[in-house]
């Protein structure tokens, strides 16, 4: 059994690639039965499951190390060469639509490959990949950028990742201090941040211009394969949030206040929920790793066999390193049905998450693996979120393997957690829309709106003297609005899918489990909203979804006497 350090990485070689995917390809066309075609998609995909797998190899191998000089000049190659890659794939899907047996291989295979490759197509074209190639580089450009953080603090140089305890100092002056010396770094770059994310706003637009879009925003849905539901949809979600969540959003900070013992919460402040401190995981990575083998083994039998085959294989890089990126990911390794964890593990509670959450994402990958079509291996993003956030939901009943005496401390935090995030994550979502419904403003602009839409999702928010975030720069830290544009939204929907699981959960463990069970067994064979009604679950964009879901949610919070956690 392999192990993730024996994973070969072969670098493509991109002409003999080409040739072999056109002569499928030709045949595929040629086909005088579907039995044909069907051996022809087999050797495409078997093609395609290649190249993604020593694409994903050198994403992980890169981000584990930024330094290691081989992997950056193979990142350097994937960079120049997915695009070109993209173009193979785009024929691929035109010669799937225009098939003759179209009607039985979508008997045999669901709706929704065609769907996908509708929106595929549309999304590229040969005209475009020398822009594609400019819009890796500038992501590639930015996680450097981010990358390279070296802030000197207490007396050692620290990147970002690491400084995550000393945001939550139980010192106020030295989670201010912390959050000073964390925003220096994106100061001290405001000008590369923001030369990046205008050159990644330039390309972006013209690329959409290029394929007849009108914008950005509608490239970016059909990108993100969203088939059930448009800007408008979105738009109307969003004010639900505004309406409903935003005013629990903020007597929950007022509760904080009024815990931590001060007048006014300031944004140094907001990180740390108790006097006593946060709920932190009483042991070392080793030790989270035995209780999650402990809580996987015990939730079913299904998730005890994922977690054993990731911990058998190495397939997790849990704690932060120096030249490591940062954030955390999720990823599918084709060729050996691998999921693969990436994250910066730090001593505080966001360690027990990734342990719930991206291990959600990887247990659907591990349920949905012998897929043969890679479109089907995952679902869309959207869809994918509910089965992180799900999962730490239903991880709630082990949580005291982990927090101990602190296990109630953490379960407030976690759900207050997710009801803060909601107004969050739909301000970065409006902000988005505004940047490409306004590709000209200026950087000034950007930054000026920014801080326009926290003062409506997060009236709360207090910067006190701090300029450089007054000026509203905060959102140079949120990595997906340079890297993968739109997808924050996807986070909230699925949020209130998890929240849906919580209730569910609490009223038939079983019953809930199966349900979830299922919707990770279906990977990506149908849409979002399928998924969603499939599962039963009530659909985000409807009128009272979000009212009905924050009732219960705010129920539990109020009985909980936080002031003595």
């Amino acid at each position: 059994m392999k192990k993730f350090n024996e994973y070969e990485y072969i670098r493509p070689n991109i002409k003999k690639l080409e040739k072999k995917f056109i002569d499928y390809l030709e045949k595929f066309k040629k086909a005088e039965s579907v039995d044909i075609q069907n051996e022809m998609m087999k050797n495409i995909n078997n093609l395609r499951k290649n190249f993604e797998t020593m694409e994903n190899l050198v994403l992980i191998r890169h981000t584990i190390n930024l330094n290691d000089e081989y992997y950056e000049k193979e990142k350097e190659f994937m960079d120049e060469n997915s695009p070109v890659y993209t173009g193979f794939v785009s024929k691929y899907y035109k010669a799937l639509l225009n098939s003759q047996f179209k009607n039985e291989l979508e008997d045999q295979w669901g709706e929704q490959i065609f769907k996908i490759a509708e929106l595929k197509i549309k999304t590229f074209s040969e005209d475009i990949i020398e822009d594609l190639k400019k819009e890796n580089k500038l992501v590639s450009r930015y996680t450097k950028l981010r990358g390279s953080a070296k802030i000197n603090f207490e007396g050692e140089e620290r990147n970002l990742s690491e400084m995550g305890p000393f945001l939550q100092s139980k010192d106020r002056n030295i989670r201010k201090k912390a959050q000073v010396a964390y925003n220096s770094f994106f100061f001290e770059n405001e000008e590369e941040f923001d030369n990046i994310y205008d050159e990644m706003v330039k390309v972006r637009q013209k690329i959409a211009k290029k394929l007849g879009y009108n914008n950005f925003i509608e490239l970016a849905y059909d990108r993100h394969k969203r088939s059930d539901y448009n800007k408008d949809m979105v738009k109307q979600y969003r004010d639900q949030i505004k309406e409903e969540i935003v005013p629990i959003a903020n007597s929950l900070r007022k509760r904080q206040a009024e815990r931590l013992g001060i007048d006014v919460l300031k944004y140094y402040d907001e990180p740390l929920e108790f006097l006593s401190g946060n709920a932190t995981p009483k042991g070392d990575k080793n030790w989270m790793i035995e209780n999650a083998e402990k809580m996987y083994n015990e939730l079913s039998i299904e998730t005890g066999e994922f977690f054993k085959f990731m911990n058998q294989k190495n397939l997790m890089d849990l704690e932060a390193k120096k030249g490591k990126a940062g954030g955390g990911y999720c990823t599918f390794i084709d060729d050996y049905k691998s999921p693969f964890i990436f994250s910066n593990f730090n001593g505080t509670s966001d360690d027990v998450d990734v342990l719930t959450h991206e291990a959600g994402h990887a247990f659907q990958m591990y349920s949905s693996r012998d897929f043969e079509l890679p479109e089907y291996n995952f679902p869309t993003l959207d869809a994918c979120e509910i089965h992180s956030m799900s999962m730490e939901f239903l991880a709630w009943p082990w949580m005291d393997l982990f927090f101990k005496e602190d296990t109630l401390k953490y379960k407030f935090s976690h759900l207050s957690g997710t009801v803060l995030f909601l107004p969050y994550g739909a301000l970065v979502d409006e902000f988005q829309h505004f940047v490409f419904e306004n590709p000209e403003a200026s950087k000034v602009d950007r930054k000026r709106k920014w801080r326009d839409l926290e003062k409506e999702y997060l009236p709360n928010l207090n910067y006190e003297d701090n300029d450089f975030l007054e000026r509203g720069g905060f959102w140079f830290r949120q990595g997906h609005i340079f890297t993968d544009p739109f997808y924050y939204i996807d986070y909230t929907l699925a949020q209130v899918c998890a929240f849906q699981y919580w209730v569910k959960y609490r009223d038939n463990k079983e019953k809930a489990l199966e349900s979830y069970i299922k919707l990770c067994e279906m990977g990506g064979s149908k849409s979002f909203l399928q998924l969603v009604e499939t599962a039963g679950l009530k659909n985000p964009f409807n009128e009272g979804t979000i009212s009905e879901i924050s009732k219960p949610i705010k129920e539990w919070l109020e009985k909980i006497d936080d002031k003595k956690l």
